[in-house]
């Protein structure tokens, strides 16, 4: 046991293999099936949300089990072990979407739970639904041990009429029905084929945004946030992240936290911006940036989103998919692009050792139909930005990638929460030209912040997608589309000027100002926030326990202070 102790001295799992008082975890371990030669070997965990809970982590147990053949063929001891995954995709529109987005933080604090109270000295981990991806990075930063991240890939389009069909027509088409716009038989037809194959979904939507942001942070291997699912090269990537994961614990590639960094958390609001992407990226970057104890607020992402320009041409606001970058060259010729043109910053380190811009230099040069050069932007400023003014003075988020019209001044129409205002957007009892409202759906007071794109594809599918403006402090799926504002902070619950608007009350918006106010005077505001009652919380569960701890969206909904050190055990005995 001395003698290994002293080829390793730095192994976090040493804490259970080495001295006479750990014969009784040895006996552990023993039953299965590692011996001496495993014990004087690293312990690695590989984590997955595998399972049947939906399409896009139903695969991730192969890629985890290439992970570990990697893993030991570089003389390390793969230790598989799983996270859970609430998928946006069947939580959406009905009370169980408040627990999406706290799934997040119950993905970060498994893998944490998982790889101090085992010891555990490297992460290899493997993200598919939307929260999945940023839990498992958070994990990795909070625990700050040598760590990979693996995307499990998007599915495949279907076809339909000639044309790539997805999800979001089947969401859009149930809006297209009630307006009498689509048979119901063609609904079936699209919901039949949108989704052929395993994988997330296949637009710019939150899943593929974290994937590139994976990479671009320099956490995960080239080329694994737009291959899609079903290719077979993803099983040689997961295999080869295991081995990558093998270098960095032998001092070749950096700690997670050297990855997080001002730098590389401007190079991931640039890629959202760049890519018209999922306006929950701001939130999880923000989160990412807590976990290595780095304030990066909204404030921060609006920051860069307003100097970095629009230049791929991506769903739902454009018209490609992953599949179509990645046959383009993938998300290297949009970093290659940026890089040369000043807007990220090349000399971020990556899991490879290397920094961002030489990984990227021999990337091929944009096509100009799915990535545009930065003098042929699609639009000069990204397309997601944060508006401000008296309704949302810490911001809200406005998808602008697609929309005809960047300004809108309409009637409020409020609503209590989500399923008031589904209700009348079923039934169509909403004017062209309103405001509607929905309100006391942010982190705390939803809780959870529900995602809506139920309701902004029934309102898109209507053929209303930009006649009516929605508000909101909660979320939108990255496929929503249309003059649609989420993440308004300070939230209804928290006295946020969102609680005190009434029916009738005019708001205005203009994304080229980056501006959000209602025509109200401070004082008319203020007397009525000397009115308001906040309501009361929710009781008993895991509800109750997020709502207690849950901080602003400003501040990405985290539950934590961030940073914080693991330190390594030291063993008395031999």
């Amino acid at each position: 046991m001395k003698e290994r102790r002293k080829a390793n001295e730095k192994r976090r799992s040493h804490v259970t293999t080495d001295g006479l008082t750990r014969a009784p975890h040895r006996a552990f371990l023993r039953a299965m099936g590692l011996d001496e030669e495993d014990f004087a070997k690293p312990m690695i965990g590989i984590v997955s949300p595998a399972g049947e809970m939906t399409p896009c982590n139903i695969h991730l147990g192969d890629f985890a089990a290439a992970a570990k053949s990697g893993v030991e063929q570089e003389q390390g001891v793969g230790r598989l072990f799983h996270t859970m995954s609430v998928a946006d995709s069947l939580s959406m529109n009905h009370k169980g979407m408040r627990f999406s987005l706290i799934s997040r933080e119950i993905i970060a604090d498994s893998i944490e739970a998982v790889v101090r109270g085992h010891a555990y000295d490297a992460i290899v981990g493997f993200g598919g639904c939307d929260k999945s991806l940023p839990g498992v990075i958070m994990g990795m930063v909070r625990c700050n041990v040598p760590s990979v991240f693996m995307y499990g890939g998007s599915a495949l389009p279907g076809r339909w009429k000639g044309k790539d069909v997805t999800i979001l027509d089947v969401y859009e088409g149930v809006g297209a029905v009630l307006a009498d716009e689509m048979c119901r038989s063609e609904l079936e037809e699209i919901e039949k084929i949108a989704v052929p194959t395993v994988g997330s979904c296949p637009g710019q939507f939150t899943a593929n945004t974290m994937a590139m942001i994976s990479e671009v942070m320099g956490f995960a291997l080239p080329g694994s946030a737009t291959m899609p699912a079903v290719y077979q090269a993803r099983h040689s990537l997961a295999r080869r992240s295991g081995k990558q994961v093998m270098k960095i614990i032998k001092g070749h590639g950096p700690l997670p936290r050297d990855l997080v960094s001002w730098k590389s958390l401007e190079n991931a609001s640039a890629i959202v911006a760049a890519t018209g992407g999922s306006t929950n990226a701001a939130l999880h970057i923000s989160a990412i940036a807590n976990e290595a104890g780095i304030s990066f607020t909204l404030n921060d992402v609006e920051t860069v989103m307003k100097r970095t320009p629009l230049i791929a041409d991506m769903k739902p606001g454009g018209q490609f998919l992953a599949k179509d970058l990645h046959e383009a060259g993938g998300a290297e010729v949009i970093f290659k692009t940026l890089v040369e043109s000043g807007h990220l910053h090349g000399d971020t380190p990556t899991i490879q050792g290397g920094c961002l811009g030489d990984l990227v230099s021999k990337a091929p040069a944009p096509d100009e139909k799915v990535v545009y050069p930065v003098k042929q932007a699609l639009m000069s400023t990204g397309g997601v930005v944060v508006l401000k003014g008296n309704l949302c003075t810490e911001g809200a988020l406005l998808k602008v990638a697609g929309l005809k019209c960047l300004s809108f001044s309409g009637p409020a129409r409020i609503f209590e929460c989500e399923e008031d205002c589904m209700k009348v957007v079923k039934a169509r009892q909403y004017e062209e030209g309103s405001v509607l409202v929905i309100r006391n759906e942010g982190p705390k007071g939803g809780p959870g912040m529900r995602e809506m794109l139920g309701v902004t594809a029934l309102i898109y599918g209507q053929g209303m997608g930009e006649k009516v403006a929605l508000l909101t402090d909660g979320r939108f799926s990255g496929a929503t589309r249309g003059m649609c504002i989420g993440y308004a902070s300070p939230e209804a619950v928290d006295g946020g000027a969102l609680a005190h608007i009434q029916d009738g009350d005019i708001i205005n918006i203009d994304a080229s100002k980056g501006s959000i106010n209602v025509d109200l005077s401070e004082a008319e505001l203020a007397r009525r926030r000397e009115l308001w009652t906040a309501p009361a919380g929710p009781q008993g569960g895991l509800l109750e326990k997020y709502a207690k701890l849950v901080q602003s969206a400003h501040k990405g909904a985290v539950t934590h202070s961030g940073g914080g050190d693991w330190p390594l055990e030291e063993i008395c005995d031999e």
